[in-house]
C-alpha cells in the first residue's frame, strides 16, 4: 500500500503510513527490550547505609564454577555452564538455556570492606553481601549548643 501511494504521488498518505509503521516498530522493539535484560546472569542490587546485596540468578551452574572478584568498587562475577548432554535417542526440541562462559561486571556506588564480603548460593541464586568500607559509611554529626 505504501509503495502504491508513493507511485501515485500521494505523499501525505505515504508519510502517515510510514509514521504508522514506525510506531508499530517502536512498540515492538520496546516490548522486547522491556521483557528482560540481555545480560546474564540477571542481577538485582540493593544498597543501604550498611552496604549492598547483590543477587544473581544462575540456575544449573555449580558454585565451584563461579568466580567472584572485587577490585575497589567493581564487582565481577564469572562462571560457566556446560552443555547439556543428550541421551542416546534424544534430540533437542527447544533450547533456551545457553551454555558457555559468562561475565557480569557491576560498578558499586561506594567502596567495599573486602575483608567482610560474603557469598552464598541457594536454589540457583547467588547472593553476595558487600559491606561498605568504614570511611564510606554516613556519619551522624551531633550539633553542640554553646
Amino acid at each position: 500500500m505504501l509503495l502504491r501511494r508513493f507511485a501515485e504521488n500521494d505523499l501525505f498518505s505515504s508519510l502517515k503510513d510510514m509514521q504508522r509503521i514506525q510506531n508499530q516498530l517502536d512498540r515492538l522493539l520496546s516490548a522486547s527490550a522491556s521483557s528482560g535484560s540481555l545480560e546474564f546472569p540477571p542481577t538485582n542490587v540493593w544498597t543501604s547505609e550498611e552496604g549492598a546485596i547483590v543477587r544473581s540468578e544462575i540456575p544449573g551452574i555449580e558454585p565451584e564454577r563461579v568466580d567472584i572478584s572485587l577490585v575497589n568498587n567493581t564487582l565481577t562475577i564469572r562462571g560457566s555452564r556446560g552443555e547439556e548432554v543428550l541421551k542416546e535417542g534424544q534430540s533437542c526440541h527447544r533450547q533456551e538455556r545457553e551454555s558457555g562462559h559468562f561475565t557480569r561486571t557491576l560498578q558499586l556506588p561506594f567502596n567495599v570492606n573486602s575483608d567482610r564480603v560474603e557469598a552464598r548460593f541457594c536454589n540457583g541464586v547467588l547472593e553476595i553481601t558487600l559491606p561498605r568500607a568504614e570511611a564510606e559509611k554516613p556519619r551522624k554529626i551531633s550539633v553542640v549548643t554553646e
